[in-house]
């Protein structure tokens, strides 16, 4: 993948949706807040997502 926005899209994305459902199957007792190991979670999924959208090496 070439378009570096389209790759920071994702990462973005992958992250939010990692937040998003992370905290929408919460009952409402426990609260909405985030918590570190959330955080954490997307932020490792975001690089994951950068990584694995790495564009390859030129062929020589």
């Amino acid at each position: 993948m070439k378009d570096r926005g389209l790759r920071t899209f994702l990462t973005v994305l992958a992250g939010l949706a990692v937040i998003y459902f992370g905290t929408a199957g919460r009952d409402p007792e426990e609260g909405r807040g985030l918590t570190g190991g959330l955080v954490l979670l997307a932020l490792l999924a975001s690089l994951l997502v950068w990584h694995l959208t790495k564009p390859k090496p030129a062929a020589k």
